[in-house]
């Protein structure tokens, strides 16, 4: 049985600046015992999306000062802390810097080892945290920018299915808004609009479908998109509802297909689980009510556990990096060298091979 654990997480991967104190029990169960995000949307807001130079700034005015207040919600000091961890990658460079530098500044002064977490094995992982899932199962990752469907075979064992080929679905969500007049984040904008839309008004083109292989592309969606707007254009309320509805169905019965083959998949792969098998949908999109329903009725079909943790947990946080980093202690994973660098592109799998027409973006991911 392994230890009691309690470790710091840092997260400065994007435009969230956040720190966070969990704690791992000897039978595994694991409890956030703090948790502390800013979020830097008001500053990114003005521009459509995140500027990187704004975003390290603001996490180099932020961060101390939020593990302190982690810390002091936990009711502990940097004494009673096993060890740090922090999002080394991928990410932005400049955030990912102050994070990790930080992370290693408080690991030297206090005399504790430092865990550098691959963001993306934090989303890996939550389900764990949050609902004691056991190894394998299938993970969705749908993000600003991830889109990935990845086999969770155990802690630093991943095997990556399917990936997109162009555009990430938050990207797409964004772009989509930004076309359309709507505010910055574009996820919610475009959910709000189409709930007022009708979803059959524009026949939107869905990527991929019908085809074996699990890889995902928005950038032709995204296209088909701008033509309908254009060719109606001005726009009325309506229509950007209507646009914003089709949208919405299109990626909805796009993933559809793509990940109720990732399920056919799995149930091939492992016929005999001792446990039902899960499909875990983590990331930003996550939230997305109308891509949840899909993902539900995809799971009740195919005799599968759908899995969203809290909201709060699918974008970007840190009780998933310390969590990561716990998990990694628990399976007896050394620490890092202090020297270890930030990476702004960090595969998941590192063995999967880059897709043709993935372009130098997709390959952070």
């Amino acid at each position: 049985m392994a230890p009691f654990l309690r470790i710091l997480g840092i997260e400065t991967s994007c435009d969230e600046t956040a720190a966070s104190i969990v704690v791992r029990h000897a039978d595994g169960r694991g409890e956030i015992v703090s948790d502390v995000v800013l979020s830097q949307l008001e500053e990114h807001s003005a521009y459509g999306g995140v500027v990187p130079e704004i975003a390290a700034r603001a996490h180099v005015e932020a961060l101390d000062t939020l593990v302190e207040e982690a810390l002091e919600q936990a009711g502990v000091t940097l004494a009673d802390v096993d060890a740090i961890a922090a999002t080394s990658g991928p990410g932005l460079i400049g955030g990912l810097l102050v994070g990790l530098m930080t992370g290693k500044a408080i690991a030297k002064a206090a005399g504790k080892p430092l865990y550098a977490i691959n963001h993306l094995e934090g989303h890996a992982l939550t389900a764990r945290l949050t609902d004691g899932l056991s190894f394998p199962y299938l993970m969705l990752l749908v993000s600003g920018g991830h889109t990935q469907l990845v086999l969770v075979r155990g802690v630093d064992d991943y095997e990556r299915w399917g990936t997109t080929i162009d555009d990430a679905l938050g990207e797409a969500f964004d772009k989509t808004a930004k076309l359309l007049g709507l505010p910055y984040p574009g996820g919610p904008a475009v959910e709000k609009a189409a709930a007022k839309g009708d979803p059959d008004r524009f026949p939107l083109p869905r990527p991929m479908v019908g085809e074996t292989r699990l890889d995902f592309s928005f950038s032709g969606l995204k296209t088909a998109v701008r033509q309908a707007a254009t060719a109606i254009a001005p726009l009325s309320e309506q229509d950007i509802a209507d646009i914003c509805a089709s949208f919405q169905k299109a990626v909805s019965r796009t993933l559809k297909d793509r990940i109720g083959r990732g399920l056919a998949r799995f149930s091939q792969e492992f016929p005999k689980l001792e446990t039902t098998p899960a499909l875990v949908v983590a990331g930003g999109v996550a939230a997305n009510q109308e891509i949840r329903q899909t993902l539900q009725a995809l799971c009740d079909t195919h005799g599968f556990r759908f899995v969203a943790p809290p909201h709060r947990l699918c974008t970007d946080n840190a009780v998933m990096i310390a969590w990561a980093g716990l998990e990694r202690m628990a399976d007896g994973r050394q620490p890092d060298p202090l020297e270890v660098p930030p990476r702004s592109r960090w595969p998941l799998d590192g063995n999967a091979e880059t897709l043709i027409g993935f372009g130098k973006r997709g390959a952070k991911a």
